[in-house]
This record gives structure tokens, sequence and C-alpha cells, in this order.
């Protein structure tokens, strides 16, 4: 489908105006707020990004693609007069006096920001349920597509308890992408956390090389592995983004230091050339026989376009969820030092001493998850238990990015894997399990990538028996995005996703969107 030149194209035309755009945008986010995707929607201030966006179209002299474009940001980076939660009672009513690196070259470049999306408190957690704003749903679970193949074989007929998950912990940037809501989001990704909810809400998920965009202003979960990460609808969309979004931050000593270079993906990308190699670990117990055969079916797209499929060994997988839970846990309990009470957030009224109100303010503010992952990450950094656990845990590690250096050394251009076990449970299901289980389990294939620092992206592939997206993960060589990226473009090409098909999108006279012209921007 030639999704590029749409929206921007109909800005640039005057067939719409950003002013138009974002109250379309507005009002579908009214009428979807059952899906409780955002948390807070900043109207007025989107309202006024229009106007001064209609203004410089009105000269002639837009800022560039992004101008005028509705777009979403997950609330842990901070936007400078709008409240930034990270969906725990611990920042209720912070805002933050700056804004996150990604979110001002968005708003540089013209981007509307329409407002900041739900996520797992702190980001911790692999289904958007455990926030204190509320879970969020899964857009397919009012779409035509899962209403004619589920709903009828389910035997509860309550409508209530029949939606799914959308994955996490970045489920409301990607359900809000997912309903036509905005255009483009930001999530983050440090085990997975935008490739997963990308996978079961059917839209493009890229996770960018660590280093590549900066993190200054994401308010950290794991320093050594977070990634601002971008949801699209298309994979052109993602590279667009990408593009404005990388390169060095002086206020971020982890960025690259060299100039990024953006770049076009090629209208008719070509794989003859390449090699693409299926790790045989990734054959995890749990995978569904669907996205198994959804995943030699890609595979074997790839061999009939001329490719070298080669089966590869990345033999410490097995170790990684461990080793990844270790190190998770610890740079938590460090990170999660600085809500102390004192200087922004939450503060209790427990006075007796300053010790009392620590512990008391830091028990009504975090959730059990997050408590837990301190508890555990501290017990890991304990005198006694440092060398055992903090320090080998870095040593496997290493061992678990020399294996895909060695792959990648070895010829081998680009990895095809799973992203996720199965395709989005219903939220009845997903909460019968604990938090820790449940990211244990979905971020099996994805943790790797972060551990390693490696590009990685979630391609929406097709439709499960039960009328839910599925999608396939490509991990990249470091700083390979231009690859990586060509790569996913040529598969979305080969498998052609559905579009969701949402009556509250018709009801509005959105069809506009609904047109694939104009699902994307770029």
């Amino acid at each position: 489908r030639d999704w590029r030149f749409q929206v921007s194209a109909a800005l640039k035309e005057g067939h719409v105006t950003p002013t138009e755009l974002c109250q379309r945008c507005l009002a579908l986010i009214k009428s979807t707020k059952f899906l409780n995707a955002y948390i807070t929607v900043a109207e007025e201030t989107a309202l006024k990004q229009a106007e001064e966006s209609e203004k410089r179209y009105k000269r002639g002299q837009p800022l560039g693609v992004l101008d005028g474009i509705p777009v979403a940001v997950k609330d842990n980076f901070n936007t400078a007069g709008i409240e930034t939660t990270c969906a725990s009672n611990m920042l209720k009513g912070y805002i933050s006096p700056y804004n996150a690196t990604v979110v001002q070259k968005l708003l540089d470049q013209g981007a509307v920001l329409l407002g900041k999306t739900n996520l797992d408190e702190f980001a911790m957690g692999s289904g958007s349920t455990d926030g204190v704003f509320g879970p969020v749903r899964n857009p397919w679970s009012y779409s035509r597509q899962y209403k004619e193949k589920s709903v009828p074989k389910l035997r509860s007929v309550d409508e209530e308890s029949n939606w799914v998950i959308t994955g996490g912990s970045s489920g409301g940037s990607a359900a809000a992408v997912s309903s036509f809501t905005c255009f483009a989001a930001l999530g983050s990704d440090t085990g997975g956390s935008t490739r997963n909810p990308a996978a079961h809400c059917g839209v493009v998920g890229l996770k960018p090389t660590y280093g590549l965009i900066s993190r200054h202003g994401l308010i950290p979960l794991v320093n050594s592995m977070d990634v601002p990460g971008i949801l699209t609808r298309c994979v052109d969309d993602a590279a667009v983004v990408l593009g404005l979004l990388a390169g060095h931050d002086p206020k971020d000593s982890t960025t690259i230091q060299d100039n990024f270079k953006p770049f076009e993906l090629p209208n008719l990308p070509d794989v003859s050339k390449l090699s693409i190699g299926i790790p045989k670990e990734y054959h995890a117990p749990g995978l569904s026989s669907e996205i198994l055969a959804l995943w030699s079916k890609a595979a074997d797209f790839f061999k009939n376009a001329g490719a070298k499929v080669i089966e590869v060994s990345l033999p410490h997988t097995r170790y990684s969820i461990v080793c990844y839970h270790v190190l998770c846990t610890a740079e938590v309990a460090s990170n999660m030092a600085r809500f102390d009470g004192l200087e922004y957030g939450h503060r209790s009224d427990m006075n007796k001493s300053t010790e009392s109100m620590y512990a008391a303010t830091r028990r009504e503010g975090f959730n059990d998850v997050v408590r837990g992952r301190i508890l555990s990450g501290n017990y890991f950094l304990l005198k006694q238990n440092y060398e055992n656990y903090f320090i080998k845990a870095q040593k496997v590690r290493r061992l678990i990015a020399n294996d895909f250096l060695k792959v990648f050394g070895s010829g081998v251009d680009i990895l095809l894997t799973p992203t996720t076990l199965s395709d989005a449970v219903p939220y009845t299901e997903f909460i019968k399990e604990d938090n820790r289980t449940r990211s244990t389990q979905d971020d099996i294939f994805t943790q790797a990538a972060n551990m390693a620092g490696l590009p990685a992206i979630n391609v929406p592939t097709a439709l499960s028996e039960r009328g839910l997206p599925v999608g396939l993960q490509f991990i990249g060589r470091s700083f390979q995005e231009k690859q990586l990226l060509t790569v996913a473009k040529w598969f979305e090409n080969q498998v052609k996703f559905p579009m969701i098909q949402l009556e509250e999108v018709k009801r509005h006279n959105l069809d506009v969107f609904q047109h694939e012209k104009s699902a994307s921007f770029s």
C-alpha cells in the first residue's frame, strides 16, 4: 500500500487544517475514553499548538513533515506544564519544570501534543494493568474482526468481561496509535515495553539502539537498558520520527557523539542479498502454535525473495530472563531512592521523624509491584549478595551481548523472532497471575535486545484465530537502524496487515482515517 505523503500532504495542500485534525483527534479521544489510553488530555495547549501550526502553513512555511501532526507521549516523559504521573500516587499532581529532550524535539518540529498516555506504574509491567489510573483496554477488543471471530464463541454474554489487554508497559501509547487518536506516540522500552504492546495492538513498535535517542527527561527505570520507543501505524512513519529524535544530547552522556543522518527508506526494498538468522533458542515453551506457524511462514517469505535464512544459536538465551531480573531490580532499587517525599511528588503527613516520613511516603506512594522490585533489588545489592548476584548477572549480560556479536560477526544481518508468546489475553485471565510471573513470561523474546543494547522492531504480521493482532520481531546490528527498518518495511509490504475496523471511528465521520491512504503521515 502506498502510505507515504498522506496526512502531511493533506495539510500542505490545505485539504485539512491542523486545527481540524487536532479537533478530530480530541473528539475521538473523548469517545474512546473507555479504552483508558490517556491519563491527561492537554486539550488547550494542543489547540494552541495546532493554531500556531496553521499560521505556519498559511505562510507556506511548515517546519517539516511533523508540523501539525497530533502525537501522544507516555506519562513517564517529563512535559513542562503538563502533569507527569508515571501512573503512580507518588507523582500524582507533579508538573515538571522542563520537557524531556524527545518531547522538546517533537514540539520543535511543530507536532501537536494531545496528552500523556497510560502505563503500568513506573513502567513496571507487561499488561498496562497496574497503574493507579486503571488498566488500558485493547482497541481490538471492540473491532469488528474480534467481535465476529471471538465474541460469539465466548461463554460470557457480558461484553464487559471480553476485552483484552494491550500489553505493556506502554499500553496507552499503543492503544492511542491503534485507535487513530494520534499518528505517532512515544513509549519507553526497558525489557520490551514498546514492542510488546505494539504486537498486541497491531502497530509498529521500534526500540532504537541504546544511546541513539536521548533519555534526558525520561523518568528512569533501568538506566543501562531504558530507551525511548516509537509507536506508529507503519514503518515509514517510525523512520521519520526516528530521524527527528536521534542524535547526541549534551544532557545525556550516554548518547552517541556523532551526528545522526536521517534517512529515507527505499520505496521498493530489496532483501535478496541479506542473511536472516532464526535463533533456535527462541522456540520457547509456551509459544503458541499460531505464532510458530507465522514465524516459519515469515522465514519462507525471505527464502522466496532470495535471502539466506539460517538457524543460529544464542546459547545464553536461557539465562537471560533471570539475569535481566537481577539487573533490572537492582537498578530500580537505586533509581527509586529519589522518591523520598522531600523534593517532589507525594509526601506523607507522618511527621514523627524524617525516617518515619520517608517510610510512610514510600508505602503510600508506591504500589506492591514497585515495592517488591525495590526489595528484591536491594537484596541483590546487599554486601553479602553483591558478588553472587549483581556482579554475576553483569558477567552473564556480557555473554548475552557477545552471543549477538558472534552471530552478527558470522555474516547474519538481521534476526527474526516472535515478539510475544501469544495474542493478547482477556484482562480477567491476565490478572490471575501476579505481575512478576507475567513479566517473566512476556519479556522472554524482547529483553535480550535491551541487555545487548541492540535495535529491535515489532511488525504487525497477521490476525490470530481470535481476530487479534500478532507481531514478529526483527533485531538488528547496533546503530544499523536503516537496514533494520528497510527489512521491516519490506516485510510489512509482504504481509499486508489488515486495518482495524472500529465503530467509533465510523461514527465520527472519521472515515478519512479509515482510508489506508491517510492512516499514516509520512
